[in-house]
This record gives C-alpha cells, structure tokens and sequence, in this order.
C-alpha cells in the first residue's frame, strides 16, 4: 500500500505514540490536539509527557523527516487525511453517567472537515452503541455526508498501557467492528497497513494469529473493550476481599494465589491499595450505564473503593496508639508507577481518609515537585517528622526506600508489595506491612 495521509485527534498519552507508530511506517501524519502547548511540543519533536518507553527516540526522528506534524486545526487536517482515528479522552460524572463533551466537541471538528472516501476509527473506549448510535448521526449532520456510503465508521478499541505502547500494540491483536461490514474491511485493511504484530504462537494455535481480528460489528467491538477491562476490575476487587480475609485470619495471600495460578484454570491478581488511571475505574461505570442489571460489575466496583479507606484503617491498627494527630506520609500521587498522571489516583481518598482519621497527610512522589502537588490540592512533603507511612504508587525509586528515609517513621503500609522487605527488617521500633500479608 502506498502512504496514507492520517490524522490522529488527540496527542495525549495514547494518541501521540499511535501517531509515531503510524509515521514510523512511512505514513504522512497530522496530529491534531487543543492543547497549543502539546502542539508545540511535538513540532519540536518534544514527548510532552515523561516515561513512555521509546517515544523520546521515535517521535525526534519522525518529525525530523517530516512524517509527523501536529496543529490545533482539527477541521484542516481531517480535510487532508484519507483516514480519521480519535483517541480523546471519555469520563465520567460521579453517578456513572458518561461526559461525551470532549469527544463531542473533536467529532464536531472532524465532521466539519470531513470528505468523502475516509475512514474514521474511534479508539476511545465506548459504552456499546455509541459508535452507531452517536458518532454516526453527528458526523453526518456535521459534514453532509452519508455513513456507509460516502465515509466508512469503525470502532477499534486501544488496547495498550501507558509506558509500554508500541511493545502493547506489537503484542495484542487489534480489534475492528464497523457499522457495516465493507467498513469493517476498510478499517481492517488500514490497521494492518500501520502496525505491526508480533508472532503469538498461542493465536495461532487457536487459529486466531496475531494481527487484525475483524468483529461482526461495532457494537460488538466496543463489547469487547468493556467486557476485557471490566473482567480486570472484578478480578481485583475478588483478590482485595481474599486479602481482607487473609488478614484476618493471619495468611500471606500473595503465597495463596501463587498456589492457585500453579495451574491455567486460575487467574487471580493481586490486591491493591486502589484502582487508579483512565481505564480500570472508568470502563465499569460505562458497562454500568449499558446494563444496570450487572450486579457483580456494580459489587466489585464498590469494594475496590473502600480500599484506601480499609488500608487507613490497617495502619491505624498497626500504629501503637494510632494514627491520630500523627504525621502520615502517602508515598505516590501518580495512579501507579512510572506514569505522570493522577486520573482516578488512590491518592485522593487515601488523604482524606489519613484527615478523617485524625492525622496529617502528607505526599511525595518523584515525578512530582512539590508546586505540582499544591497545584493537584495535595499537601506537599517537606521533610517532616511522620510516624507512618502508606505507599499508594509502586514507582521503581520506592524499591530502594529503607527506613532512614523516612525521618520517624515506626510504621510502613507498602499497598504495592514494591519495597524491599530486607531493607525494613530488623530495623528497631519500625514494621513494614502490606495488605493480605500474614
């Protein structure tokens, strides 16, 4: 296939390595982004983002040789690109109801630059219909053009984690549904022509190699983003309440689910302080807004957010007198290790619940100074004098952490099970705890 020209909207975190992946295919890519900021940056061949693996490289050379631009004229791009991937974020309001706002605002500006004959994928993850039910109509009243017959609508869910992208996009083969099946060809077509895939013996053993799956639909596509993240979030919040049990009755549950995954008809994660990022806490809630029936979705849900509260409360308990009128020092404001971003972070509740029961919150984190955190509404560490201590982020730095530097700390809640235990053990009048642990 001879070059495309692509636009990506949307340069966040998932969008700009997908459109370095595409110009490191020798593609001619347009990265449209509102943030003038970004787009400066990545004309400068600049990630405006730290930590994601190889993206320094890449981007400096695909903008060196003028594969990749960026703009804030979504409209302009879109006019210029034979295909159209959107990858702008989808949140949620408190109650579970999805915010279409931002994605609405970018479909309005690809719909004003839309032409006939282009593919556009969404990425972004979708409650199921949204694809057909909404992106089709708004693209249509905003361009004039006709779904199906004059442009052709996917759904291809990312299906990627921040800080290993182009490795997550080699690795998992990649979803299609269409609202018809001549796009579904199309969008096909187009991603085998701007990815690569790893050989996955496994796949194609099952008679599924790794590559571009095509899904009968649309909807069907959207099902399975939300079905695999959903699965995700219920598998922790079942190992968070084998970790509550196994403190309770004195069992390590680390060495209980290595017994159980011994063999493939198990496969339990491990318990965690909190489910943070863009994905895990979010993709549930829209499952939720489709079928408000699922009751396990809707259970597990709430048991991963008493987490941060449960973990204060296991600190409370491991303090001789307890954490209150205590300085207590949270070790992470990212939503976990390696990535700048507190979206969803357990940082948030974890502070409250350190202030509801009476102490003073702290944080420090090695991406971020102290300013960031004040800006985040976050009380900056500065060094005080703190009895104890809850890690919320498994950053790689926390590995190397021991008890001297952490200036009166007698009680350390590793919520990651990232510390080394050797470096906390036979210290004098000072615990390290993790949760599930005997």
């Amino acid at each position: 296939m001879s070059p495309l020209d692509i636009c990506v909207v949307g340069l966040g975190k998932l969008g700009l390595p997908l459109a370095v992946q595409f110009a490191a295919k020798g593609h001619r890519v347009t990265g449209a982004d509102v943030a003038p900021a970004v787009v400066e940056a990545v004309n400068q061949g600049r990630p405006p983002f730290p930590r994601e693996a190889g993206l320094d490289e890449a981007l400096k050379r695909v903008v060196a040789e003028g594969r990749l631009r960026a703009t804030t004229d979504t409209s302009a791009a879109v006019a210029g690109a034979e295909a159209v991937v959107l990858v702008v974020p989808l949140v949620t309001a408190a109650d579970g109801t999805p915010d279409f706002a931002l994605l609405d605002a970018a479909t309005d500006a690809v719909a004003a630059g839309l032409r006939r004959g282009t593919l556009v994928s969404y990425e972004t993850t979708l409650p199921v219909g949204v694809t057909r039910g909404r992106w089709a109509p708004r693209l249509a009243a905003g361009s004039g053009l006709t779904p199906g017959r004059d442009f052709a609508l996917v759904f291809s869910p990312e299906r990627v984690r921040t800080g290993r992208v182009f490795a997550d996009l080699r690795r998992y083969p990649k979803l299609v549904g269409g609202t018809d099946p001549a796009a579904t060809r199309r969008g096909a077509e187009f991603y085998r022509a701007v990815l690569d895939f790893d050989p996955r013996p496994e796949l194609a053993a099952q008679g599924r190699p790794n590559g571009v799956w095509e899904l009968e639909s649309a909807e069907a596509a959207e099902f399975a983003k939300l079905a695999e993240t959903t699965y995700r979030d219920v598998n922790i919040a079942l190992a968070n309440q084998f970790a509550r049990y196994a403190d309770r009755i004195g069992v390590d549950f680390a060495a209980v689910a290595d017994a159980c995954n011994s063999q493939p008809f198990s496969h339990l994660h491990r318990p965690g302080i909190a489910v943070g990022g863009h994905c895990i806490p979010v993709y549930p809630r829209l499952y939720l807004w489709n079928d408000p029936s699922a009751t396990v979705v809707r259970a597990a849900r709430a048991a991963n957010l008493e987490m941060p509260a449960y973990a204060v409360g296991v600190l409370d308990g491991a303090l001789e007198g307890g954490i209150a009128g205590q300085g207590v020092l949270v070790l992470g404001a990212a939503y976990r290790g390696g990535v700048k971003e507190t979206a969803y972070s357990g940082v948030f509740p974890l502070v409250e619940a350190v202030r509801a029961a009476g102490a003073r919150p702290y944080v420090a984190d090695p991406l971020y100074p102290a300013g960031e955190l004040t800006a985040l509404g976050l009380p900056a560490y500065g060094g005080e004098p703190v009895a104890a201590a809850v890690l919320q982020a498994d950053h790689p730095e926390y590995r190397e952490l021991a008890p001297a530097d952490l200036p009166g700390v007698r009680v350390l809640l590793d919520g990651r099970r990232c510390t080394d235990p050797d470096r906390w053990a036979g210290v004098a009048g000072v615990r390290r705890i993790v949760l599930g642990g005997a």
